[in-house]
């Protein structure tokens, strides 16, 4: 019996000393950080926020009622929580709103095509049917001039033909080594000569649509594909009276091959939009009030607007989201903040920053008491890269601040300090020109650029919420710290370096925002 109890009783001091060396300890963070990290994980409100706003509103293209009504929807969640909130005029846009596109082929056989109408396309007033046509085989302007009055009645195909509709990773991956190199030689050569081939026949891809339709076409077709799969980008129309819109590239392929031989293809287009007057543009903007320095201010930044190819999810759908429930966080959390925390929602940042530019030249009082500016805006991912941002001290409070995060949030976080000051990829830009530290919270891209970044595939199903939840638990500590710090923020610049050229690289200029569409 004594054995077995020695036996028994050795045998569960070594369980348990294996079980407490197995056991990793809990890691401690600040009460108010760890009430934003069970706050996101267990009560998010982003799902329901991209349905109400990706779902409901859908894209967010500057002057359209959607855009207004996104304005108004953000607005009165952040007022649903408490938060003062109102919106803040910087401009007008030419107004418009999406109607139905339908493209259907009806010879020589019948098949319907996958298109959409470009942004500020004008409507066709019935369906319209006509051959299809490709850019005549000139070499000059002269000879392009006179193919032109053919091209009365016709709908033309004005984007370059693509003859390999698959991704250069596809390619890589099943092609030997010198198929590869041919096919890329062979599509870089077909890019060169297209380019070539616009300039020889002296337009470009703004002045070529006015031409076309100067000379009676019934229509415009374009490509933009991305180079992956049937994804392409949807940009602005450059006509003003016919209709201009975009085609797959699988659809847009098989006009062009038939056109090209001879087969007179024909297809019905009904583009349907509206033409509505000009249109105010809007910011988002707002506030907690800060208790012990109202005048100064720490700035959750992303862009409202989209372009309207898709819903807008990723570009920029989940930065707005981000901001929005880093928001109700705060207020819930951490209500009275020393400093005054702003939301900043952009109008406009597609067509140049204009709503972040707009809120800068607007409110110098406010630029004057920035603390740090946080934007979020490239895509679904969890959070990867802060740069300094050209900013001397940036190293010393960023990294204090980004120190509070959870350790599985700031590990997957490289910084660059000090960094180079952003020149206008997104709306940080706008404060770091005007001398304010602000910084972008740079993501990892699920493949943004090549397949959701203004295309047709930028929808709710291409956001992944665990990703996002990181990315508020990191945006909600980074204010929380930059409100409680006691010191203001050093605006001094880091020497520049020098560029290619051999000259002071420049810091980036303030740059006034596109008030109208008449500017742009």
């Amino acid at each position: 019996m004594k054995r077995n109890t020695l036996f028994t009783m050795s045998a569960v001091f070594f369980a348990v000393q294996f079980s407490n060396a197995q056991t990793k300890p809990t890691e401690k963070l600040n009460p108010i950080v760890e009430s934003f990290v069970n706050e996101a994980n267990n009560n998010s409100q982003l799902e329901d926020m991209a349905f109400e706003l990706l779902d409901g509103i859908g894209p967010r293209l500057v002057g359209t009622p959607e855009m207004l009504a996104a304005n108004n929807y953000t607005a009165d969640k952040l007022k649903s929580w408490g938060i003062d909130a109102n919106l803040q005029q910087f401009g007008t846009w030419k107004g418009w709103q999406r109607g139905t596109t339908h493209v259907d082929m009806v010879f020589p056989r019948t098949k319907t095509l996958s298109a959409t109408q470009l942004a500020w396309s004008p409507a066709t007033k019935k369906a319209v049917e006509a051959e299809v046509v490709i850019l005549p085989k000139v070499t000059s302007k002269a000879e392009f001039d006179k193919w032109l009055p053919s091209a009365k009645g016709k709908i033309v195909l004005m984007a370059q033909y693509q003859k390999i509709g698959r991704s250069d990773e596809q390619i890589k991956e099943f092609a030997t080594p010198e198929l590869y190199d041919k096919l890329k030689a062979d599509k870089q050569k077909a890019t060169k000569d297209f380019q070539d081939y616009i300039k020889n026949i002296g337009y470009d891809n703004t002045t070529l649509p006015e031409a076309l339709e100067k000379a009676g076409a019934a229509g415009i077709a374009i490509s933009n594909w991305t180079g992956i799969h049937s994804t392409n980008r949807i940009f602005g129309a450059k006509t003003k009276s016919i209709p201009m819109f975009d085609i797959e590239l699988e659809d847009y392929g098989m006009l062009y091959r038939m056109a090209e031989k001879g087969a007179k293809p024909r297809i019905k287009i009904d583009v349907q939009s509206k033409v509505l007057p000009e249109a105010k543009s809007f910011n988002t903007i707002g506030m907690i009030k800060g208790s012990e320095k109202p005048n100064e201010y720490v700035i959750l930044s992303a862009h409202l607007d989209s372009w309207d190819g898709a819903q807008g999810a990723t570009d920029n759908g989940t930065g707005t989201l981000t901001m929005l429930e880093t928001m109700r966080i705060l207020k819930k959390y951490y209500p009275n903040p020393k400093r005054t925390i702003v939301v900043g929602l952009w109008g406009s940042e597609e067509q140049g920053l204009n709503g972040s530019r707009g809120f800068v030249a607007d409110n110098p009082e406010i630029i004057k008491g920035v603390q740090a500016v946080f934007n979020q805006d490239n895509g679904t991912g969890r959070v990867v890269d802060i740069s300094g941002q050209g900013f001397k001290d940036s190293y010393a409070y960023i990294g204090k601040w980004l120190d509070a995060a959870p350790k599985k949030v700031k590990d997957q976080i490289k910084t660059n300090f000090p960094g180079m000051p952003g020149g206008g990829g997104s709306d940080h830009a706008s404060f770091v020109a005007a001398g304010v530290p602000g910084f972008s919270l740079s993501s990892l891209n699920w493949g943004y650029f090549g397949y959701t970044w203004h295309t047709t595939k930028d929808t709710y199903d291409k956001i992944v919420f665990d990703e996002l939840k990181n990315n508020v638990i990191l945006t909600a500590t980074l204010a929380y710290m930059a409100s409680e710090d006691p010191e203001f923020t050093s605006r001094e610049k880091r020497v520049m370096p020098n560029d290619e050229k051999g000259d002071v690289a420049k810091w980036p200029e303030t740059r006034e925002p596109k008030r109208s569409s008449k500017d742009y």
